[in-house]
């Protein structure tokens, strides 16, 4: 059986990707964002070499100064001989389709730095505040040779969660100022926080702040891990090499205690779960297409002689 015309060139990009080239890791991305196959057969390839970095997502209301802390934690990285990739997920322009904001805009320090890999991704209307090939863009980082890999949420608020399952460590940050601060952590943001950081701490009620953090995380049930509230100011660097210890002791724990491997192993089932979801979409839509089959039940729902759920199983029958 002969392979496909995409194999070579799909391995020949891997095998890139595995050198390091960032221009390579940049255009499986782009690949894989797109769901072209050339991306896909890639991200094969590439899938058995991953599993050393360490993810860490960074999460937590717009004006907390995410993407200041993400660029300080850089740099420390980066002091320390590091590597680091940046998936920085931003909200998708309603006219193009592409990210409001920038990796040039957010990281441009680090640009032309070669251990640093910056990528920014749209949600493309995506809830829970990453974009839909997140994961798939942390494969290739990982494959890249990456040892850090930083994911900023969209800073949406209360809902983003989606974060707690991508990556290994989770960071919630706050500020001060923001009123009380429970309340705008609360609804389940606050359960996914292995560390949580109020930065902007050489402001008033910094401390008033922390207190408030550490009593709700007082009445939350032990689960084997107590999240550490720290102070930083991260547009000066000041707390940021605690913050890293904090995550490399997080990582620590994970290892010695198994829930590294199955926090893995469910993050590993979500991605099957969703790439099945997507193939059958995907099939179930172009037979659906190609027999006219879609236009008839959709016509019929329009009309009121089907509802959308009976028009799901006319579609899900068998040809």
């Amino acid at each position: 059986m002969s392979q496909p015309r995409s194999a070579p060139a799909a391995a020949d990009l891997a095998a890139q990707v595995l050198a390091g080239s960032h221009q390579a890791a940049a255009r499986l991305i782009s690949l894989v964002e797109n769901r072209q196959r050339e991306g896909l057969e890639a991200l094969r390839t590439l899938y058995p070499r991953t599993g050393r970095a360490h993810s860490v997502g960074i999460t937590g209301p717009p004006g907390a100064g995410k993407s200041t802390l993400v660029d300080a934690l850089t740099r420390r990285i980066r002091a320390e001989g590091g590597t680091v990739g940046i998936v920085a997920v931003d909200p998708t322009s309603p006219f193009t389709g592409g990210a409001v904001l920038g990796d040039r805009v957010r990281m441009q320090d680090h640009a032309t730095d070669p251990g640093v890999f910056v990528r920014s991704m749209a949600t493309r209307g995506a809830l829970g505040g990453l974009a839909p090939a997140t994961g798939d863009v942390i494969h290739i980082l990982d494959a890249l040779g990456c040892a850090f890999i930083l994911i900023e949420t969209v800073g949406a608020g209360q809902g983003e969660v989606d974060v707690a399952a991508a990556a290994d460590t989770v960071i919630l940050v706050t500020v001060p100022g923001l009123g009380d601060t429970v309340q705008t952590l609360k609804a389940g943001i606050m359960e996914i926080g292995d560390l949580f950081v109020v930065n902007k701490a050489d402001r008033p009620e910094a401390d008033r702040a922390v207190t408030e953090i550490k009593m709700m995380l007082g009445l939350a049930p032990d689960r084997g891990w107590r999240p550490p509230v720290l102070k930083t100011v991260a547009v000066s660097g000041e707390g940021v090499e605690e913050v890293l210890a904090a995550v490399r002791a997080h990582r620590s724990h994970l290892e010695t205690s198994g829930a590294l491997q199955k926090r893995r192993r469910e993050r590993r089932r979500g991605e099957v779960l969703r790439a099945l979801e997507g193939r059958i979409r995907e099939e179930v839509l172009t037979r659906a297409r190609q027999s006219g089959l879609l236009d008839q039940v959709l016509d019929k729902v329009a009309q009121g002689a089907l509802d959308p759920y009976a028009a799901v199983d006319h579609l899900l029958r068998p040809m």
